[in-house]
Protein backbone atom coordinates (compact mmCIF):
# COMPACT_ATOMS: atom_id res chain seq x y z
CA UNK A 1 0.00 0.00 0.00
CA UNK A 2 3.06 2.54 1.15
CA UNK A 3 4.37 1.82 -2.15
CA UNK A 4 1.73 1.30 -4.74
CA UNK A 5 -1.32 3.62 -3.28
CA UNK A 6 -1.76 7.42 -4.55
CA UNK A 7 -1.56 9.75 -1.70
CA UNK A 8 1.11 7.67 0.21
CA UNK A 9 4.27 8.98 1.00
CA UNK A 10 6.09 5.76 -0.11
CA UNK A 11 4.93 5.92 -3.77
CA UNK A 12 7.10 4.38 -5.97
CA UNK A 13 9.41 3.41 -3.41
CA UNK A 14 10.48 0.39 -5.50
CA UNK A 15 10.72 -3.27 -5.17
CA UNK A 16 13.61 -3.56 -3.09
CA UNK A 17 11.46 -1.28 -0.38
CA UNK A 18 8.30 -3.83 -0.31
CA UNK A 19 11.20 -6.96 -0.40
CA UNK A 20 12.49 -5.21 3.03
CA UNK A 21 9.47 -3.90 4.33
CA UNK A 22 7.83 -7.19 4.69
CA UNK A 23 11.48 -8.68 5.88
CA UNK A 24 11.32 -7.10 8.61
CA UNK A 25 7.49 -7.49 9.53
CA UNK A 26 8.40 -11.18 9.12
CA UNK A 27 11.48 -10.28 11.72
CA UNK A 28 9.14 -8.67 14.28
CA UNK A 29 6.31 -11.57 13.85
CA UNK A 30 9.30 -14.18 14.01
CA UNK A 31 10.16 -12.12 17.68
CA UNK A 32 6.24 -11.72 19.39
CA UNK A 33 5.73 -15.53 17.56
CA UNK A 34 8.95 -16.87 20.06
CA UNK A 35 7.19 -19.27 21.99
CA UNK A 36 5.50 -20.85 19.62
CA UNK A 37 9.10 -21.13 17.25
CA UNK A 38 8.25 -18.37 14.88
CA UNK A 39 5.37 -19.75 13.49
CA UNK A 40 3.68 -17.43 11.42
CA UNK A 41 3.46 -20.14 7.93
CA UNK A 42 1.46 -23.71 7.59
CA UNK A 43 4.20 -24.11 4.27
CA UNK A 44 7.20 -24.16 7.39
CA UNK A 45 4.63 -25.56 9.99
CA UNK A 46 3.71 -28.48 7.17
CA UNK A 47 7.38 -29.03 6.73
CA UNK A 48 8.14 -29.12 10.27
CA UNK A 49 5.54 -32.27 10.72
CA UNK A 50 6.80 -33.64 7.84
CA UNK A 51 10.83 -33.44 8.92
CA UNK A 52 9.28 -35.05 12.49
CA UNK A 53 10.18 -32.13 14.22
CA UNK A 54 8.33 -31.17 17.91
CA UNK A 55 5.45 -28.47 17.45
CA UNK A 56 4.36 -26.97 20.56
CA UNK A 57 6.11 -29.05 22.24
CA UNK A 58 4.73 -32.02 21.50
CA UNK A 59 6.18 -34.74 20.08
CA UNK A 60 4.73 -36.14 16.45
CA UNK A 61 4.43 -39.20 19.03
CA UNK A 62 2.28 -37.69 21.12
CA UNK A 63 -1.56 -37.89 21.30
CA UNK A 64 -2.19 -33.91 21.14
CA UNK A 65 0.61 -33.63 18.14
CA UNK A 66 -1.93 -33.07 15.16
CA UNK A 67 -4.45 -30.93 17.71
CA UNK A 68 -1.73 -28.60 17.80
CA UNK A 69 -0.76 -28.43 14.41
CA UNK A 70 -4.16 -27.67 13.57
CA UNK A 71 -4.40 -24.78 16.28
CA UNK A 72 -0.84 -23.70 14.62
CA UNK A 73 -2.49 -23.53 11.09
CA UNK A 74 -5.52 -21.76 12.63
CA UNK A 75 -3.99 -18.91 14.48
CA UNK A 76 -1.73 -18.06 11.23
CA UNK A 77 -5.02 -18.16 8.68
CA UNK A 78 -6.73 -15.83 11.66
CA UNK A 79 -4.01 -13.54 12.19
CA UNK A 80 -3.74 -13.27 8.66
CA UNK A 81 -7.29 -11.79 7.86
CA UNK A 82 -6.92 -9.98 10.84
CA UNK A 83 -3.39 -8.47 9.92
CA UNK A 84 -5.11 -7.46 6.08
CA UNK A 85 -8.21 -5.70 7.81
CA UNK A 86 -5.79 -3.38 9.89
CA UNK A 87 -3.83 -2.75 6.95
CA UNK A 88 -7.17 -1.33 5.54
CA UNK A 89 -7.88 0.36 8.55
CA UNK A 90 -4.19 2.10 8.41
CA UNK A 91 -4.94 3.23 4.30
CA UNK A 92 -8.61 3.58 4.88
CA UNK A 93 -8.29 7.12 3.12
CA UNK A 94 -6.17 5.98 0.52
CA UNK A 95 -8.69 2.74 -0.45
CA UNK A 96 -11.49 5.75 -0.69
CA UNK A 97 -9.90 7.25 -3.65
CA UNK A 98 -8.91 6.12 -7.31
CA UNK A 99 -5.81 4.11 -7.63
CA UNK A 100 -3.92 2.66 -9.83
CA UNK A 101 -6.01 -0.67 -11.64
CA UNK A 102 -5.17 -3.56 -9.82
CA UNK A 103 -3.43 -1.91 -7.00
CA UNK A 104 -6.39 -2.57 -4.50
CA UNK A 105 -5.96 -6.58 -5.02
CA UNK A 106 -1.92 -6.37 -5.24
CA UNK A 107 -1.69 -5.13 -1.90
CA UNK A 108 -3.13 -8.15 -0.20
CA UNK A 109 -2.72 -10.90 -2.64
CA UNK A 110 -0.40 -11.83 -5.09
CA UNK A 111 -0.56 -12.40 -8.64
CA UNK A 112 1.69 -13.17 -11.39
CA UNK A 113 3.52 -10.91 -13.62
CA UNK A 114 2.94 -13.84 -16.71
CA UNK A 115 0.44 -16.13 -16.01
CA UNK A 116 1.12 -19.85 -16.66
CA UNK A 117 -0.32 -21.75 -13.33
CA UNK A 118 2.07 -24.79 -13.97
CA UNK A 119 5.03 -22.22 -14.21
CA UNK A 120 3.64 -20.39 -10.99
CA UNK A 121 2.99 -23.37 -9.04
CA UNK A 122 6.83 -23.91 -9.70
CA UNK A 123 8.10 -20.59 -8.50
CA UNK A 124 6.31 -20.42 -5.77
CA UNK A 125 7.41 -23.92 -4.41
CA UNK A 126 10.99 -23.05 -5.63
CA UNK A 127 10.89 -20.29 -3.57
CA UNK A 128 8.86 -21.91 -0.75
CA UNK A 129 11.45 -25.17 -0.36
CA UNK A 130 14.57 -22.10 -0.05
CA UNK A 131 12.99 -20.57 2.74
CA UNK A 132 11.95 -23.96 4.73
CA UNK A 133 15.04 -25.97 3.62
CA UNK A 134 17.59 -23.14 4.96
CA UNK A 135 15.12 -22.91 8.18
CA UNK A 136 15.59 -26.42 9.21
CA UNK A 137 19.16 -26.59 8.33
CA UNK A 138 19.93 -24.01 10.14
CA UNK A 139 18.85 -25.99 13.21
CA UNK A 140 20.17 -29.09 12.03
CA UNK A 141 21.83 -31.49 15.00
CA UNK A 142 22.67 -31.09 18.38
CA UNK A 143 26.10 -29.86 18.00
CA UNK A 144 25.50 -27.25 14.54
CA UNK A 145 22.68 -25.06 15.57
CA UNK A 146 23.66 -21.82 16.45
CA UNK A 147 21.25 -20.04 18.92
CA UNK A 148 21.87 -16.12 18.49
CA UNK A 149 18.55 -15.52 20.68
CA UNK A 150 16.87 -12.58 19.05
CA UNK A 151 19.65 -12.41 16.05
CA UNK A 152 17.80 -15.71 15.01
CA UNK A 153 14.80 -14.12 14.01
CA UNK A 154 17.40 -11.44 12.05
CA UNK A 155 18.67 -14.12 9.71
CA UNK A 156 15.00 -15.41 8.54
CA UNK A 157 14.09 -11.54 7.84
CA UNK A 158 17.28 -11.42 5.35
CA UNK A 159 16.28 -14.61 4.32
CA UNK A 160 12.76 -13.41 2.86
CA UNK A 161 14.46 -10.27 1.83
CA UNK A 162 17.08 -12.46 -0.31
CA UNK A 163 13.94 -15.00 -1.98
CA UNK A 164 12.19 -11.92 -2.74
CA UNK A 165 14.98 -10.11 -4.09
CA UNK A 166 16.06 -13.02 -6.64
CA UNK A 167 12.74 -15.33 -7.13
CA UNK A 168 9.81 -13.13 -6.18
CA UNK A 169 9.86 -11.27 -9.87
CA UNK A 170 7.69 -14.06 -11.33
CA UNK A 171 4.75 -13.78 -9.01
CA UNK A 172 5.24 -12.01 -5.95
CA UNK A 173 6.53 -14.51 -3.91
CA UNK A 174 3.53 -15.49 -1.63
CA UNK A 175 5.80 -18.65 -0.35
CA UNK A 176 3.06 -18.25 2.31
CA UNK A 177 -0.40 -19.80 1.69
CA UNK A 178 -1.59 -17.97 4.94
CA UNK A 179 0.14 -14.71 3.89
CA UNK A 180 -2.05 -14.49 0.65
CA UNK A 181 -5.37 -16.85 0.98
CA UNK A 182 -6.68 -15.02 3.83
CA UNK A 183 -5.88 -11.22 2.90
CA UNK A 184 -7.21 -12.36 -0.88
CA UNK A 185 -10.48 -12.99 1.00
CA UNK A 186 -10.27 -9.70 3.16
CA UNK A 187 -10.08 -7.91 0.06
CA UNK A 188 -13.60 -10.12 -1.46
CA UNK A 189 -15.48 -9.05 1.78
CA UNK A 190 -14.19 -5.01 2.65
CA UNK A 191 -16.07 -2.37 2.18
CA UNK A 192 -13.88 -0.81 -0.28
CA UNK A 193 -15.35 1.34 -3.89
CA UNK A 194 -13.61 -0.06 -7.28
CA UNK A 195 -11.71 -2.71 -5.73
CA UNK A 196 -12.06 -4.99 -8.38
CA UNK A 197 -11.99 -8.53 -8.82
CA UNK A 198 -10.60 -10.79 -6.06
CA UNK A 199 -8.60 -13.22 -8.41
CA UNK A 200 -9.99 -16.67 -7.36
CA UNK A 201 -8.80 -18.22 -10.62
CA UNK A 202 -5.43 -17.75 -9.46
CA UNK A 203 -6.04 -18.11 -5.26
CA UNK A 204 -4.64 -21.52 -5.34
CA UNK A 205 -1.64 -21.58 -7.05
CA UNK A 206 0.19 -19.72 -4.14
CA UNK A 207 -1.10 -22.24 -1.38
CA UNK A 208 -0.77 -25.34 -3.29
CA UNK A 209 3.00 -24.31 -4.51
CA UNK A 210 4.22 -23.34 -0.93
CA UNK A 211 2.97 -26.73 0.56
CA UNK A 212 5.23 -28.55 -2.20
CA UNK A 213 8.09 -26.42 -1.28
CA UNK A 214 7.43 -26.94 2.18
CA UNK A 215 6.98 -30.56 2.02
CA UNK A 216 10.09 -31.04 -0.56
CA UNK A 217 12.22 -29.25 1.46
CA UNK A 218 11.16 -30.99 4.61
CA UNK A 219 12.68 -34.07 2.59
CA UNK A 220 15.74 -33.16 1.45
CA UNK A 221 16.69 -31.85 5.08
CA UNK A 222 15.73 -35.56 5.70
CA UNK A 223 17.67 -36.60 3.22
CA UNK A 224 20.84 -34.50 3.94
CA UNK A 225 20.14 -35.61 7.77
CA UNK A 226 20.48 -39.12 7.18
CA UNK A 227 24.08 -38.91 5.32
CA UNK A 228 25.61 -36.97 8.31
CA UNK A 229 26.45 -38.57 11.06
CA UNK A 230 23.95 -37.76 13.85
CA UNK A 231 21.06 -37.23 12.03
CA UNK A 232 18.80 -34.70 12.53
Amino acid sequence: MNVSFNKSKGQNGGWLLINFGWGLAVFSGVLVAFATGGHLNPAVTIGMVVAGKDIGGLAPSDSGYVGMVCIYILAQLVGAFVGAALAWLAYKKQFDIDQPEGSKLGVFATGPAERSYAWNLVTEAIGTFVLVFIVLISGYGQGTSVNMGWLNALGVAFLIVAIGASLGGPTGYAINPARDLMPRLWHAVMPAPNKGSSDWAYSWVPVVGPIIGGVVAALAYLGVAAAIPGGA
